[in-house]
């Protein structure tokens, strides 16, 4: 727990000093609603949740790969965790500062040192570049160490509450026995076209007792009946054709895109003087050591050396010629850095890239079209929401708007027509009589809008209606039942110690197989099943694929100590039954906190830091 939560502030001010705060003004958040909410006497500041939600933001476009609008954020509840987190963080400062936990100013100077961003080119602290990094950041020296401190103090009483917890072994070694247990089992399959059936026609009385008896599977789910307006991008993009011009400056300002010089990925490792270079370098040319090597020898790793992609403007004159002067990848040096003497690895030669305009016009047209079409609906959005609140029907809004009327019926889980958008089924399954239509936003920029007509409730299907399914579905039963029986009596002879290949069946052997493993073209529940027997010569029959599936319990095996990784799955296994405990005591002690300290949320100043998300 101390080493997941020791961090925790530094990763946020790290996020924030790498991104600059781009965009984000700290001033922005001023006036008199100086705080977004409060646990007993410590306050959260708007700055601390602009910044917090900003870093979340930030996170969740990373990982869907583009901007996540504030509105989505709120329907997707990241606005909320944010500020839980801030409620539970806040909760354990006011208790420490209850405490009087403290660290001293020695103890704060010696965290402030260890942040790589406040060093110099020497690697030693900077105090410079300490206050231009914090200023860059909205911070004053003063902010900044006031809350290393109180991450500092926090952490101690963290690690006081649940630092010593532990799982007992006993424990950890029970579910290890469990994930690792392996079994030895021979299985075969019974299909139907190996044994003799005879299934006759069904009856009348067959079919109508066969209906009743499996009513669920002929029983058609609820359907709504909708009508909807929808106004998608798609639908505008007839109406905001870029021109030439639009295209040219587009193209142009994706220059570094669509005009990629000649690059090379290069590492670069610095030395103390020219002859050390150069010594290192004919040290590479014969052989006697590589590049790889000299790093290890002095304790540095390749994130220490790498320059990534650079091109030839990235480079001083002399550096460059040397480095794209070679043909194939090398070393070359020495050569001058900012940081003295230095060989240069080239490590891949990449070609420039170059698409003319014309073989970005249709990519170039999709992408601005596309845009102007999503800002056109949202133009839109405000006459639609007026016409709505005038009382207009969705009809009128269709005549009167660019929308379009359409109709549908409706199952859960049904993805016909509009209903591919997963907004629309929720919104859909959620409509209940008499709700008034309302605009809502669909995640491609499109909007829509739904009322509900009607609602037909679950209904049995008429055995006349379905007669020929209800008889391939009477069929299949009759295979499998007597499937089954002969499957049965196969067991048994099993059982009594007679072999696969004697009773005709064709065996496949599995050796030391774990609860994990898949075998092909069985159902997903035989490894499962041979599991769950517990003696030698056991046999579990599995149905499935329209067949029946024989396995015979051969050996019951532990975990394989022999195997590499067991060792490994064991530490990660107790480390994971730590890690939960620990949370879970944790969680509980900051929920107790919170609620002996008291909340107290700032609504509208919440609403005024989102006002300034897009």
């Amino acid at each position: 727990m101390k080493g997941k939560t020791s961090n925790i502030f530094m990763f946020i001010l790290m996020g924030l000093l790498i991104l600059g705060l781009a965009g984000f003004g700290v001033s922005s958040f001023g006036g008199s609603n100086s705080q977004v909410a409060s646990v007993g006497d410590t306050e959260i500041t708007v700055t601390d949740y602009g910044r917090a939600l900003q870093n979340q933001l930030r996170s969740a476009a990373q990982q869907s790969g583009r901007a996540v609008p504030m509105a989505e954020a709120r329907q997707i509840g990241l606005d909320r965790q944010v500020l839980a987190q801030l409620v539970n963080t806040a909760a354990i400062d006011n208790e420490a500062a209850k405490m009087g936990i403290s660290v001293g100013d020695e103890r704060v100077a010696e965290r402030v040192q260890q942040i790589p961003a406040f060093s110099g080119l020497n690697g030693a602290f900077d105090r410079e570049a300490y206050t231009f990094t914090l200023q860059s950041s909205g911070l004053t020296p003063e902010q900044f160490e006031a809350r290393i401190r109180n991450e500092a103090a926090r952490n101690l009483l963290q690690n006081a509450v649940a630092g010593a917890l532990r799982v007992p072994e006993t424990y950890t070694e029970t579910l290890f026995d469990f994930i690792g247990a392996r079994r030895d089992f021979t299985w075969a399959v019974l299909a139907a076209e190996d044994v003799t059936l005879d299934i006759p026609e069904p009856t009348d009385s067959d079919l109508q007792a066969h209906h009743e008896a499996n009513a669920a599977e002929f029983t058609l789910p609820e359907t709504r009946e909708i009508t909807y307006v929808l106004l998608s991008p798609e639908m505008m993009l007839d109406e905001v054709a870029p021109s030439e011009a639009d295209l040219r400056q587009a193209y142009d300002a994706a220059a570094s895109i669509y005009q990629r010089p000649e690059r090379r990925l290069i590492d670069r490792l610095v030395f103390n003087s020219d002859s050390e270079a150069a010594e290192a370098l004919a040290a590479i040319t014969d052989g006697s050591q590589d590049f790889d090597a000299l790093l290890a020898a002095r304790g540095l790793s390749l994130d220490d050396v790498d320059q990534g992609e650079v091109t030839r403007a990235d480079l001083e004159d002399e550096v460059a010629e040397a480095v794209f002067g070679l043909t194939q990848t090398g070393v070359v040096g020495p050569l001058p850095s900012p940081l003295g003497p230095a060989l240069y690895r080239v490590n891949a030669l990449l070609a420039a890239q170059i698409t003319s305009f014309e073989e970005a016009r249709e990519e170039l047209t999709a992408t601005l079209a596309g845009d102007a079409a999503r800002r056109a609906v949202a133009d839109e959005i405000e006459a639609l929401d007026d016409l709505l609140a005038g009382g207009a029907t969705l009809e009128e809004l269709a005549a009167d708007t660019p929308a379009e009327l359409g109709s549908l019926s409706l199952a859960a889980g049904s993805t016909e027509g509009i209903a591919a958008y997963p907004e629309v089924q929720e919104a859909v399954q959620s409509l209940r009589d008499g709700d008034f239509p309302e605009i809502s936003i669909l995640d491609d920029g499109g909007v829509f809008a739904l009322r509900l007509d009607g609602i037909t409730p679950p209904r049995l299907q008429p055995l006349e209606e379905i007669r020929d399914t209800v008889a391939e579905h009477w069929r299949a039963a009759q295979i499998d039942a007597a499937l089954m029986t002969e499957a049965e009596a196969l067991a048994e002879r099993l059982r009594a110690g007679e072999s696969f290949a004697a009773l005709g069946l064709t065996p496949r052997v599995e050796d030391a197989l774990t609860r994990e493993a898949f075998i092909e073209e069985t159902p997903p529940s035989l490894v499962t099943e041979v599991f769950a027997l517990d003696a030698t010569d056991a046999v579990a029959l599995v149905p499935g694929n329209g067949a029946v599936y024989l396995a015979q319990l051969d050996g019951i095996l532990p975990p394989d100590d022999a195997d590499p990784d067991a060792e490994f799955l064991q530490g990660v296994l107790g480390q994971s039954i730590n890690q939960g405990l620990v949370e879970d005591i944790f969680t509980a002690y900051a929920t107790a906190l919170q609620i002996e300290a008291g909340i107290t949320i700032n609504q509208a100043a919440i609403d005024a830091v989102q006002a300034q998300f897009p």
